[in-house]
């Protein structure tokens, strides 16, 4: 399937679409691409769905030279995918894309169906002096960045993970995009807790077990769970911060029974 984009006020959104059925529209983590959710779009795909999954801006094939990679305004290229395809739908963001899903589940309400938060951070993560400078390096560096991304799996990896994660290294290489990276993780308000309540739709955390950015991903996640009116909170046993990736099968499972709730398919 090609490449489609949706125009923005400052540059445009790529995207792709597979399948048919009610809407499922995925948003990545710092630094990686819409690939990063290959293993789990044709699952969901079999099971019924027409699935979206989206570059953020300054990511894979998105433009660069954004004013600003704010949560909010991602949230804000989420809805436009939306209705370019046809909603509502059904957003599921990982990492740092799980604070966009709650900006527009907010914002758009009547184009949300139900948000899925894999991996999110309640509170921003806290380093010492010497952790700063690693991140600080990290995030200027695409090969640096690699290595980092690879600790991000602590139990298993794909079969694909070392091809994927070139690939991801070089589109890091390209001009713009680890400012787009650096851009991500800038603290901006309201923070995404902030608009947590105003959520009416079916919200669903996604934790795995073994995330290696938690001490307790458990504790996490019943945390995010709790800054809403109504959430449930699910852990994917053994993996790591990108369950769509190393355990595919079981994000799968846990999703289609949270969609076949939201979306009433």
């Amino acid at each position: 399937m090609s490449v489609s984009y949706v125009e923005r006020p400052d540059g445009r959104i790529a995207y792709e679409v597979l399948g048919a059925g009610p809407l499922v529209v995925l948003s990545h983590g710092m630094g990686e691409n819409r690939a990063s959710w290959r293993h789990l779009v044709p699952l969901l795909v079999a099971a019924g769905y027409r699935v979206a999954a989206v570059d953020v801006r300054g990511h894979g094939e998105s433009t660069v030279g954004w004013p600003t990679y704010a949560p909010a305004e991602v949230g804000g290229d989420l809805l436009a995918v939306v209705d370019e395809l046809g909603g509502p739908a059904v957003l599921v963001g990982s990492s740092s894309s799980a604070a966009a899903v709650v900006f527009a589940a907010a914002e758009g309400p009547e184009r949300v169906a139900g948000i899925v938060l894999i991996g999110a951070f309640v509170e921003p993560p806290k380093a010492n002096p010497a952790m700063r400078l690693a991140q600080a390096l990290v995030l200027r560096s695409p090969r640096l960045f690699g290595m980092f991304h690879r600790t991000l799996f602590p139990v298993t990896r794909p079969a694909d993970d070392a091809a994927y994660r070139r690939a991801m290294v070089a589109n890091l290489r390209e001009h713009g995009r680890m400012a787009a990276v650096r851009g991500v993780i800038d603290q901006v308000e309201p923070h995404w807790t902030a608009r947590a309540r105003e959520v009416r739709q079916p919200v669903l955390v996604l934790m795995g077990t073994r995330d290696p950015d938690f001490r307790d991903p458990g504790a996490e996640a019943r945390a995010a769970r709790r800054l809403f009116g109504t959430a449930e909170a699910r852990m994917i046993d053994d993996s790591g911060h990108y369950p769509h990736a190393d355990q595919p099968e079981r994000t799968a499972e846990q999703l289609s029974a949270f969609l076949k709730v939201s979306t009433g398919a």
